[in-house]
Parts: C-alpha cells; sequence; structure tokens
C-alpha cells in the first residue's frame, strides 16, 4: 500500500491535480524499487507560505518551488512491526510550479509531476549539492519521467 495524505493551503488545487500527483509518485515508487508499504505528504502551498518554512527550516529566506522533509528513522526501531515506511513531507508552491511552467514552455501539469518527483527522490535520498550528485539525481527525474510518459512538450 501507498497512502499520500495531500493537503490544500491554496484552496485553488484541482482534483486531476492529486490524481496526476498520485500516479507520478506511484510509477517511481516502483521504478526505484520500493515494495514494502510507504506513506508521505504532499501539500500545496502559496509563496508567502513556501518562504516562510524555507527561511525558518532552511534559513534561506526566499521563495522555491518544493521544500523536502525526510522522516526516515533507523529501520531497526521497526523491526518486526508491521508499519508503512514513512519518507516524509513534499510542500509545493503551485505559483512558482505555473511560473516555472510558463518559463519552460510546457503545460502545468508536467512542472507539477516534475516537481512532485523531485521531491519524492529527495525523500529517498537523491540529492544535488555536488556536480556528481546532480547529474545522478537530474538524470533519475528525466529517465522516470520520460518513462512515465510527462515529456517535456
Amino acid at each position: 500500500m501507498f497512502t499520500i495524505d495531500f493537503s490544500d493551503h491554496t484552496d485553488q488545487v484541482k482534483d486531476d491535480w492529486y490524481t496526476q500527483i498520485r500516479e507520478v509518485l506511484e510509477f517511481a515508487k516502483t521504478e526505484e524499487g520500493i515494495e514494502e508499504d510507504a506513506e508521505l505528504s504532499v501539500t500545496f502551498v502559496d509563496k508567502a507560505e513556501i518562504q516562510e518554512i524555507n527561511r525558518d527550516y532552511r534559513q534561506k529566506d526566499k521563495v522555491t518551488d518544493v521544500i523536502s522533509f525526510a522522516f526516515e528513522e533507523d529501520e531497526d526501531i521497526f523491526e518486526g512491526m508491521d508499519v508503512p515506511r514513512v519518507l516524509g513531507d513534499i510542500i509545493i508552491c503551485t505559483d512558482v510550479a505555473a511560473e516555472q511552467a510558463e518559463q519552460y514552455g510546457h503545460s502545468f501539469e508536467r512542472e507539477l509531476g516534475f516537481l512532485a518527483l523531485h521531491g519524492f527522490l529527495h525523500l529517498l535520498g537523491y540529492d544535488h549539492m555536488t556536480e556528481e550528485d546532480e547529474k545522478v539525481m537530474f538524470g533519475r527525474q528525466k529517465d522516470i519521467l520520460n518513462r512515465y510518459g510527462l515529456t517535456r512538450d
């Protein structure tokens, strides 16, 4: 089972956004070889809220597109217990997603799927702090999105 808890702080999220993100993340979960039960949350926020989160938790007082908070715990704690793997939280700024879709010349849906996947890969431990890590993470993103069929328009 793969549980995704959605939360809309913008009052603008459409039902098909939830469906698309669920499908992209379920596909990515399979692509990443995660077979056990897992759960995560996806929250949609505006620019003011994501800037506040970025400032308070990452000491970066600026607007961004997506932030992830990984919850992976020491697995030994839960050994033998029937609990799902808790991956963490993905926070997406829908305003920035819309701006970036226009800037990059592709659909809003493609940008939303990209940001959700980007956040998901962060929850799994991918990062882009070094050039080598960036190549790995961005290559994986592109590969998963292309195989899923969410390519740049």
